[in-house]
């Protein structure tokens, strides 16, 4: 019964198998000569050098005319580039924020940033809770007064987030809004140190927010999700359970869109 299983999972197709083995190594490792491909892949040296060609012909690799070498060419990171840009982020995200929203009983918020302001792109509700919140899809809300802002905003260089400051107009929204530079750069160094941002009535009297942040998969981080709630349901004792929730739904996320 165990070699059955075992044949099963091989690759029906062999030479497909060793096509993408001959990649992954290659990837993993950088150049490499045929006599070190052969050995890594177990392969005689006459079948390594068909895999090869077959990968060169294709436009995976290429063989520098110097030291013989083969290396991966972009064609791979441009087929990905291309299978990304039909990914909708909101079709991979959904489904944890609609987890968290469960969890937390909450509202949960999803955001894509658009200069020094983050749009909202989804949002999904609670059904339990008879005070919604006012916040819709396709509505702005400032970087610098924003939990998913400064979640943002914590990823960005110092030049980079000198001129978000710069480039927004600081309005003082409610008593606590902070309307500070050098405070904003603390709170954005406990971002960093707790790995998730909070909203603490910044930007609407009597809301509480929890974000966090991910990056693309080119490494950019414009993305970000909250949960938001009234300052009644939302006490720092609440904020540790659900910022647990927040950290394991981030890593999660970015495991499955980003790594």
């Amino acid at each position: 019964m165990e070699s059955t299983a075992k044949a099963d999972s091989k690759n029906p197709i062999q030479v497909a198998d060793r096509l993408f083995q001959a990649m992954e190594l290659l990837a993993d490792k950088g150049a490499m000569g045929l006599m070190e491909l052969s050995t890594e892949l177990h392969l005689n040296k006459s079948t390594a050098h068909r895999v090869v060609s077959s990968l060169s012909y294709m436009g995976y690799v290429k063989q520098d005319e110097e030291t013989g070498k083969y290396q991966l060419t972009f064609k791979l990171v441009e087929l990905s580039n291309r299978i990304m840009s039909k990914v909708d982020i909101v079709e991979v995200v959904r489904p944890y924020l609609k987890e968290l929203m469960r969890r937390s009983e909450e509202t949960v918020h999803f955001v894509q940033r658009d200069g020094i302001e983050a749009v909202y792109i989804d949002k999904v509700e609670f059904s339990g809770n008879t005070m919604q919140m006012v916040s819709r899809i396709g509505s702005r809300i400032p970087l610098y007064r924003s939990g998913v802002g400064k979640a943002i905003a914590a990823t960005l260089s110092s030049e980079e987030i000198e001129d978000l400051w710069n480039n927004s107009e600081i309005i003082r929204t409610t008593p606590y809004t902070i309307t500070d530079y050098e405070e904003f750069l603390r709170e954005l160094n406990e971002v960093r140190e707790r790995g998730y941002a909070l909203d603490n009535e910044e930007n609407e009297t009597g809301v509480r927010c929890i974000a966090a942040s991910f990056s693309d998969y080119t490494g950019e981080v414009k993305y970000a999700f909250s949960i938001s709630a009234p300052v009644s349901r939302m006490d720092n004792d609440r904020i540790k359970e659900l910022s647990r929730y927040v950290l394991d739904i981030k890593d999660r996320i970015e495991r499955e869109y980003v790594k």
